[in-house]
């Protein structure tokens, strides 16, 4: 810490007598300046011991003294010293009192100890602190290096940063999960600061906040963690007070070793990403085998356990996937799982374990149906499966995400496809050409002609060709329905007694139904 008062009260070579404000000794000093200007607060910066022999100051006018000692308080003096034997031979009473009604401490300085040495005495303080700090940031990052190889690895890390701020730690990934902290009680401390870790997240990195609404009463500072635009990951700290200089060190130093873990840790996920997508593409190609025996023992586990197949349908924001991705790789890291992902132009496919955290971390993703929708995500999942079916299974998967697209839902499973109504499955452009062409022929005979074919062609489609029944409905007679049915086969030259003709015909009246056009 800096000096304070007390320091150099105690320093036997400047020999100081204390006069006044005896209970705030403890006060740091930041420098120590002399000044005979009976006005010299537009020129400290708050924090000084100011040195004065009252050779210009009007010592004896009480009321001078205590605007004089009123400037030095408001400008941040933390004492005065008063040269005795200069021009005084003991402090002036007038300004011992303003001292005294201010609670400004006074220093009494011997003629025999220059201001110099003072001046000496706080600046080689002042160097020892600072060296002190850097040693200690020197030793802290030789700390922090030592646990970051050890076995332990980040969660030693952070257990070492935590130790040496005096607080706690913790680490996150970019979804805002915990990825180690300590002590062990601030896990639950550090999981209430989720949101504030995403906001930062997504500011472009280096960046760092203190948190406005920080648990329990601690102050928390928030810090990237990567050397790259976009962070990697977010390093907490909480203390009860602002880190001194060498906790500061500390932190950088856990920050640099972070980055150097992170983006090391990254090349290594770039390259089990690259050995996932072939793994994944072998299962895909009905090669189970042969993706068993690449992916050895780094995805071993996964292929030898019931899986889930999920395909996030091509449309989607490209920050949407990266996020499902992230998310998927944080879940599947706290859990221990495997899990692989490919990314291609049929979307994002991803290949977990049944039932564990991955599959948990994508439902509740598809959950948050706001975010999800705005950024146009829509998954499909499987049915449980093994390896050898894994390609039958994706293709189940994709269908499912289609169909997700299309009723505008976030997630579909494709034991679910076969449920609702298949009108929903026309929402899609080419569907509706294809009924506004098969059509067209018959509304343009309504706009210039007589009869409303359209009309009745729904009609009696909806009473399934019953005449009777279609014709009460149109209000017409019987007659009257069938010589426009007639017509319609004449327009179309397709026969209405074609069972897949009736089919095609009803579906494209549902698919090109509007508000003022009524399927």
């Amino acid at each position: 810490m800096r000096p304070t008062l007390a320091t150099l009260v105690q320093h036997s070579a400047l020999k100081l007598g204390v006069l006044a404000g005896e209970d705030r000794l403890d006060a740091e000093v930041r420098w120590a300046h002399a000044s005979e200007l009976a006005d010299p607060a537009p020129w400290l910066d708050g924090g000084e011991l100011l040195l004065v022999t009252g050779v210009k100051l009007p010592v004896h006018d009480e009321a001078e003294m205590r605007a004089y000692v009123a400037r030095l308080v408001t400008a941040g003096v933390v004492g005065l010293g008063f040269g005795v034997g200069v021009n005084h031979p003991r402090v002036p009473p007038a300004l011992l009192a303003a001292v005294r009604d201010a609670g400004l401490p006074l220093l009494e300085v011997p003629r025999r100890t220059p201001f110099m040495a003072i001046s000496k005495a706080v600046s080689a303080a002042i160097a020892a602190e600072q060296y002190r700090a850097v040693t200690a940031g020197f030793a802290a990052q030789r700390e922090l290096t030592s646990a970051a190889l050890s076995a332990g690895g980040q969660d030693a890390l952070v257990e070492r940063l935590a130790t040496q701020v005096g607080g706690w730690a913790a680490l996150y990934d970019l979804t805002g999960a915990v990825t180690a902290a300590a002590p062990g009680w601030a896990g639950r401390r550090a999981a209430k600061l989720a949101a504030e870790v995403r906001r930062l997240a997504d500011r472009p990195a280096p960046a760092a906040v203190v948190c406005a609404t920080a648990p329990e009463d601690d102050r928390v500072e928030l810090q990237t963690v990567g050397s790259g635009s976009a962070p990697r990951a977010v390093l907490a700290i909480g203390t009860s007070a602002a880190p001194g200089t060498a906790e500061r060190y500390a932190v950088q130093s856990a920050v640099a070793v972070l980055t150097l873990l992170t983006e090391r840790s990254s090349a290594y996920r770039a390259a089990d990403a690259r050995l996932g997508g072939a793994v994944l593409r072998m299962l895909l190609s009905g090669e189970p085998d042969h993706a068993r025996a690449v992916a050895g023992q780094l995805f071993g586990g996964l292929l030898d356990a019931p899986l889930r197949l999920l395909v996030a349908a091509p449309g989607a924001d490209a920050k949407a996937l990266e996020a499902l991705t992230t998310t998927v790789e944080s879940a599947a890291a706290r859990a221990g799982e495997s899990v692989l992902t490919a990314a291609g132009g049929d979307g994002l496919g991803i290949v977990a374990a049944d039932g564990g955290a991955v599959v948990a971390a994508c439902l509740a993703y598809a959950r948050e149906e706001p975010r999800s929708r705005a950024e146009g995500l829509a998954l499909g999942m499987s049915a449980p499966t093994g390896p050898a079916s894994a390609d039958a299974a994706y293709q189940r998967a994709r269908q499912a995400a289609l169909v997700a697209r299309k009723r505008g839902r976030t997630l579909v499973e494709h034991d679910d496809v076969g449920t609702g109504s298949v009108v929903a499955l026309l929402a899609d452009d080419a569907v509706r050409a294809f009924a506004d062409g098969m059509l067209r022929a018959l509304r343009e005979h309504d706009e210039h002609g007589r009869g409303d074919l359209v009309v009745s062609l729904r009609a009696w489609l909806a009473r399934h060709g019953q005449w009777d029944a279609a014709a009460a409905d149109l209000g017409v007679h019987r007659h009257t329905l069938r010589y426009r049915m007639r017509r319609v086969e004449e327009i179309l030259d397709r026969s209405l007694d074609d069972p897949d003709v009736r089919m095609e015909l009803w579906l494209a009246l549902k698919a090109t139904a509007t508000p003022d056009r009524p399927a």
